[in-house]
């Protein structure tokens, strides 16, 4: 009995002893296990902590740095004194102070020249426009504004088709230096976005209303990452009772052609209409190219 006894004792000591081991390896295992979720959770934590401070930074928005900036009122004009190439002076003088804004008033000293047509409200002729531009392969820039968008969806329809540029003139054309930040923000965004909802169209070309700007300004636009485009020709033509007649305008803007030239024409002008055609046969003629303005 006493032999029988006694390796039934020792198998338990054997496997009361294995029963520990194994206890204290599940216990070893188990404390690890949560060192290393502990760290992993202390790792996701400072990424998280790390990416906040990231997004923090990012969302700041385009308006936060821009208040330091002069918002002196300045009217755009190109001026009469030309320089040798006949390239207004005033064009070149402001290109070379705000063009860190992406501000255009001049393009290069090269033999191209660029049309771009304001549209505030439609007078009869921006079709007739269209199809002289279609009829002589010229591109244009169309800066509309949000009443003018709204009223003639096909027309802005028909400039996107016909592989124009549609540019940005502002939800309700004001003065932008008149306006707060936000406000002046809101012109902008909200004629991008009717745009770009109703036309699937992005602008990236913006006309300060009545050419009118600041430094200021000018940074906003392009925080928004658009280019502020002014002109280096311009004449009265806005006025439809007031035109000067077809032989007139086509002189001047003949006798204006210059390298790198900008023109704002009024689509409202029954003058533009008319004498368009015949402007791009001679500027052509003159070793001028109509280039696009991106």
């Amino acid at each position: 009995m006493k032999k029988s006894v006694i390796p039934l004792i020792f198998c338990m000591l054997i496997l009361l002893t294995s029963c520990g081991k194994n206890s204290t390896d599940d216990n070893s295992s188990s404390a690890a296990s949560e060192k290393e979720s502990s760290a992993v959770t202390a790792n996701a934590d400072k990424s998280a902590v790390a990416q906040a401070k990231n997004e923090s930074s990012s969302s700041i928005g385009p308006l936060t740095d821009l208040g330091s900036l002069d918002n002196t009122k300045q009217g755009w004009g190109q001026g009469t004194q030309v320089d040798s190439d006949k390239r207004p002076v005033s064009c070149t003088q402001f290109q070379n102070k705000y063009g860190k804004y992406s501000a255009v008033f001049i393009g290069d000293n090269t033999k191209k020249i660029y049309l771009t047509f304001d549209e505030g409200y439609e007078n009869g002729y921006t079709s007739k426009i269209l199809d002289s531009l279609k009829e002589k392969q010229v591109p244009a820039v169309f800066f509309v504004t949000y009443d003018y968008a709204k009223r003639n969806q096909d027309l802005v329809q028909r400039m996107i088709q016909e592989g124009h540029i549609v540019g940005n003139h502002s939800y309700t054309h004001p003065s932008m230096p008149t306006l707060s930040l936000s406000k002046a923000s809101d012109e902008i965004t909200k004629m991008h976005s009717y745009i770009k909802e109703n036309f699937n169209y992005t602008m990236t070309l913006f006309r300060p209303p009545m050419g009118e700007f600041s430094e200021r300004t000018l940074a906003l636009a392009q925080s928004l990452k658009y280019k502020s485009v002014f002109w280096s020709f311009a004449y009265v033509d806005w006025n439809p009772q007031k035109q000067m007649g077809a032989d007139k305008a086509y002189k001047k803007v003949v006798d204006s052609l210059h390298n790198g030239a900008i023109y704002l024409l009024h689509a409202v002008s029954k003058d533009n209409a008319d004498i368009l055609g015949s402007f791009i046969d001679k500027a052509k003629e003159e070793g001028y190219e109509f280039a696009r303005l991106s």
